[in-house]
């Protein structure tokens, strides 16, 4: 797994973005005090009940490779001009 530029960042923001999808789609209500790693493993779980990503191989559903995962994710939603992406 490549680490991708500015992945904390691009994390921070697929989360902002996956929990506002998550809350408009009806399938969750984020409170302040729901874990990272909770909000992590939900949106990562929905997206790919979604078909939004591709879920990862048996045994590699990991916190890691699940941060890595919506990284990707979000990094392919942002416009090229987008200062995350550069």
């Amino acid at each position: 797994m490549k680490k991708l530029k500015n992945e904390k960042e691009l994390l921070k923001e697929a989360l902002r973005v996956g929990m506002i999808y998550a809350e408009k789609r009806g399938a969750a209500k984020f409170d302040a005090s729901d874990s990272h790693h909770l909000k992590i493993e939900y949106i990562y779980r929905l997206l790919v009940h979604d078909k939004q990503i591709q879920p990862l191989a048996k045994g590699q559903a990991d916190e890691p490779n699940m941060r890595h995962k919506l990284a990707i994710w979000i990094s392919k939603l942002l416009p090229e001009d987008h200062p995350l992406k550069k």
